[in-house]
């Protein structure tokens, strides 16, 4: 009967084993560490070109959106006051008398006397484009040969939606695929552009950016919730 090897029967084996050029270990197959390891990974791969997928199909889409939506608005918006212009000019030719003491009536608002609202009135009146201009910027608030371009209004908000996309969209981008750099870097992008609106319009730099920061998360916030809430609703 053969001695059995107070090594064990694996430990025999492998030395076996290993006189015959062969190597007897084995590796780790309960799942400890490499399952995880690898649906970890395939998840976040995943998850980060679902991420990419979606937020660019989003820049996309909601930058024409917004391009779009905003040289419609400025156009219908420049069509309306034309059409208002085109009415008034209708009226200064079928009623140059009341249009011109009209006229003298906005001059004596602005302080002068009757004499002198008359006059300016009179020489304003013998021009019509001045005539015209005078009663739109008085009526309607607006010089007719300045109104907004929608070539230029819907380009910069094209532009302007694209740059504020891209910031937390650009971690994923280059591969850093957890959230909190994207949250991170749009809380810096939002802190920065409110300063440099506050520094522009002349107030607290440091209470702009607050300000542009916590309406940002505001808004982030309930882009989550409302999110979740359909997500969750869907599953």
């Amino acid at each position: 009967m053969a001695q059995e090897d107070p090594r064990g029967p694996s430990q025999a084996t492998g030395a076996a084993a290993l006189q015959a050029g062969w190597y007897h270990g084995h590796r780790d197959v309960s799942g400890g560490w490499l399952r995880p390891a690898v649906f970890g990974a395939v998840d976040g791969l995943v998850s980060a070109h679902t991420v990419v997928l979606t937020g660019v199909a989003a820049l996309v889409a909601g930058a024409f959106s917004m391009g779009t939506g905003e040289y419609i608005s400025v156009t219908n918006q420049n069509e309306l006051v034309q059409s208002e212009v085109s009415l008034e000019r209708q009226m200064l030719s079928r009623f140059p008398a009341a249009e011109q003491d009209e006229l003298a009536g906005y001059f004596r608002q602005y302080g002068a006397d009757p004499d002198t609202a008359a006059r300016m009135a009179a020489a304003a009146s013998a021009d019509p484009d001045t005539a015209l201009r005078l009663h739109t910027r008085e009526e309607l608030g607006v010089d007719y040969d300045e109104l907004p371009s929608p070539v230029v209004a819907g380009t910069a908000s094209l532009l302007a939606f694209s740059c504020g996309a891209l910031v937390p969209l650009f971690p994923y981008l280059v591969g850093a695929s957890v959230l909190w750099v994207s949250l991170v870097l749009t809380a810096v992008a939002l802190v920065t552009g409110g300063g440099v609106v506050g520094r522009l319009t002349g107030r607290p730099v440091i209470r702009a950016g607050l300000r542009q920061l916590a309406l940002g998360g505001l808004a982030i916030a309930v882009t989550y919730l409302v999110g979740h809430l359909i997500g969750g609703h869907g599953a």
